[in-house]
């Protein structure tokens, strides 16, 4: 029996191509540039093709359009051994981190990827990270089950879970990577599944969606010299719901009188400060020194080893679904639910 895959171009640089006019970069026809990849035609799986109406550049990527892509994968999942979404660079691990909260239980690949180049040019990343995306989407076991029922990111030979990746390079075609969980499969003349990094459902239930996203979300970054009434402002604005604090190292910050009281303020008031480094890897700790523990003390929570794109992601998704309920969210924050913190 060939496998089916839903393969869904919502934009980005794998399908543009460049103007004759003005020499710049511009959406395409997916399905016509589609015609041009002869290596398609090797493959032994059914390709069905949704396209947005207007391709989308990653930059104007929103919570509406997430819940437009998971609405699609939901709606059609029992049509398809898996899903393969081609998606701008810029803001991929946002999508990839989100869709990961959006799909509860997914037991089938969702696989995010795109192109430093347009597919259309010689020398384009575009056509093996297309083939490839394909067919591990569509790879299954001797027992019938998909070898990674999960939302990932492949690009340049990896393939990662997607709530664990963020963009490292804005040029090369090494353009992802997670620093602090390790790769679900290396793909070179074969594929290497690392099984025991894989997460696994429970197949005897449906995917469960959770489209509901709280968009009152900030994030800010530490740096010496970081002014009171900066802080201040940020931490009063009316409607916020969570706060991402970038500190340093494994989850320090200034011992600053104002800054603990700003903190414990917020969190009084029910706004979530999650605590995560801005180190590319690595663990917050709050208690290994004073300084992080004065956080933990002023009500700041662990966002463990979350990238940012997961834990902004997270937050609304979880205040987006338990709205009001400050407790369960503070305690789900400090959970692994998508396979995203090692906590």
């Amino acid at each position: 029996m060939t496998n089916k895959v839903l393969l869904i171009y919502t934009g980005g640089t794998i399908g543009m191509g460049k103007n004759p006019v003005t020499g710049a970069l511009e959406p395409l026809n997916f399905t016509h540039l589609l015609r041009d990849v002869h290596e398609l035609k090797y493959l032994k799986i059914q390709i069905d093709i949704e396209q947005f109406a207007t391709p989308i550049d990653s930059s104007d990527m929103s919570p509406e359009i997430w819940k437009q892509l998971a609405t699609l994968i939901i709606s059609r999942f029992d049509n398809y051994d898996g899903f393969v979404v081609l998606h701008g660079t810029d803001t991929m691990a946002y999508t990839a981190a989100a869709l990961s909260f959006m799909l509860g239980n997914l037991t089938k690949p969702v696989i995010l990827t795109g192109s430093q180049l347009p597919i259309g040019q010689p020398r384009t990343d575009g056509k093996e990270n297309l083939v490839t995306s394909l067919e591990l989407a569509t790879t299954y076991s001797e027992d019938g089950r998909p070898m990674v029922p999960e939302v990932c990111i492949y690009f340049s030979g990896r393939l990662l879970r997607g709530n664990r990746s963020t963009k490292i390079n804005a040029d090369g075609f090494h353009a992802f990577e997670s620093f602090n969980y390790p790769h679900l499969c290396d793909a070179g003349v074969t594929f290497n599944f690392h099984g025991h990094h894989i997460l696994c459902p429970d197949y005897k239930r449906p995917p469960t969606p959770h489209l509901n996203m709280d968009t009152n979300v900030a994030v800010f970054s530490l740096f010496p010299g970081i002014q009171e009434n900066i802080v201040e402002q940020m931490l009063n604005v009316p409607g916020l719901k969570a706060i991402v604090m970038r500190s340093f190292g494994s989850g320090n910050a200034p011992q600053s009188q104002w800054l603990l009281r700003l903190l414990r303020n917020a969190t009084l008031r029910g706004v979530t400060v999650v605590n995560i480094s801005q180190c590319i890897a690595g663990f917050v700790e709050m208690n290994r020194y004073d300084t992080g523990f004065q956080l933990k003390d002023a009500g700041v929570i662990s966002g463990y080893d979350s990238t940012v794109e997961a834990a902004v992601t997270k937050l609304m998704h979880l205040h987006g679904t338990y709205a009001g309920d400050n407790e369960t969210i503070s305690h789900l924050m400090e959970q692994s639910i998508a396979g995203e913190i090692t906590s």
